[in-house]
């Protein structure tokens, strides 16, 4: 199957900058797999779709301020801290990457200072900090990690407190992601009141959202490409929980594709197992799901791993008819964009 079966074209003005007021008066269209029947209705509506015994699963991974603006001798240079590998030392992507040299030493604020220790292909670098809580510096100047997509002048105090606070889930709980499950976005506390109303079992897992869920798939044929690895946790609580589910055929609903990439991956002989791992699993049409029964997710970019999940899951021709009718509506895309239900 070729990468360029999953391109579509999107006007510019769909692609969503800035979240809504409220996170659940986002548009939801629901895919009915069964019928091929499309419906359009509102986020706030999605607790009346789910039903006693179900189980919906929510990625809880928390987006730490991972974008930080560092200057050498005045040049200022864009960092994304993508991990630490050991204490004080971190994994970060650079732009512009060629004035960034090995032996260099940036400047993000007055007492925190890295020095670049290894220089690697596509504007990765590692850099070593001598002292202090990375960590928690970056909370003090970073700004949320949005996707180029996403415009923002540099230093625009307002936008940088409203995206570290939209750029997150409510049930944000662990932190490590440099990019929020966006299917998340849409819930609030409210929201997930009705649900529990409703005697629906919400479980929590937590996928580290890294390079791997926005990795470009520069592979002409798509099963010649290979996805990085994320690391996932699932508690042995939420895999029984799950497990039992399964066995009773009670609906597994997965919020996003973190979500599914996570069950998918830890299940194992036909069940759940609990624990910390990592997966480099790459699910595109073919793809036989073992536990997910239902989906909520947002809409993705062309020819990405993510795009090519929910088309695994849905059907890409069903995919590309539903994409043309969200075009025609002028539905919001991507990260503070709308989102779509598939039973």
């Amino acid at each position: 199957m070729l990468t360029a079966d999953f391109d579509y074209d999107l006007p510019h003005d769909l692609i969503a900058q800035t979240p809504l007021p409220k996170r659940d008066k986002s548009r939801m269209m629901i895919l009915y797999r069964r019928t091929g029947k499309i419906i359009h209705s509102r986020f706030e509506e999605f607790p009346n779709y789910l039903n006693k015994g179900d189980v919906l699963v929510l990625n809880n991974t928390k987006v730490i301020p991972a974008r930080a603006l560092g200057k050498i001798e005045e040049k200022e240079i864009e960092f994304l801290f993508l991990k630490e590998s050991q204490e004080g030392l971190w994994e970060v992507l650079c732009r512009p990457a060629k004035k960034v040299r090995l032996g260099d030493v940036i400047s993000f604020s007055h007492g925190f200072e890295g020095k670049i220790v290894k220089t690697e292909p596509e504007g990765k670098r590692m850099i070593r900090f001598s002292s202090g809580d990375v960590l928690s510096m970056l909370k003090k100047i970073g700004y949320a990690p949005l996707p180029p997509y996403i415009k923002r002048k540099k230093k625009n105090v307002e936008l940088r407190a409203q995206d570290l606070e939209r750029y997150q889930t409510v049930f944000a709980r662990k932190e490590g992601a440099i990019a929020a499950p966006t299917a998340g976005l849409h819930f609030t506390p409210r929201i997930l009141e009705k649900i529990i109303e409703r005697q629906v079992q919400v479980a929590e897992i937590s996928l580290n959202v890294g390079l791997a869920t926005f990795q470009p798939v520069r592979a002409k044929r798509i099963e010649n490409f290979h996805m990085l690895e994320e690391t996932y946790s699932i508690s042995q609580a939420i895999s029984q929980t799950i497990n039992e589910a399964k066995k009773e055929r009670r609906p597994i609903i997965a919020v996003g594709t973190t979500s599914v990439r996570t069950l998918e991956s830890a299940f194992k002989n036909g069940k759940i197992h609990p624990g910390r791992s990592s997966t480099g699993l790459f699910i595109y049409p073919g793809y036989e799901f073992k536990v997910v029964d239902r989906l909520l997710t947002n809409f993705h970019l062309p020819k990405s791993t993510l795009l090519m999940l929910v088309a695994a899951f849905a059907g890409l021709d069903f995919i590309k008819k539903a994409y043309q009718e969200a075009i025609r509506q002028e539905y919001r895309f991507y990260s503070y964009g709308d989102c779509m239900f598939i039973l």
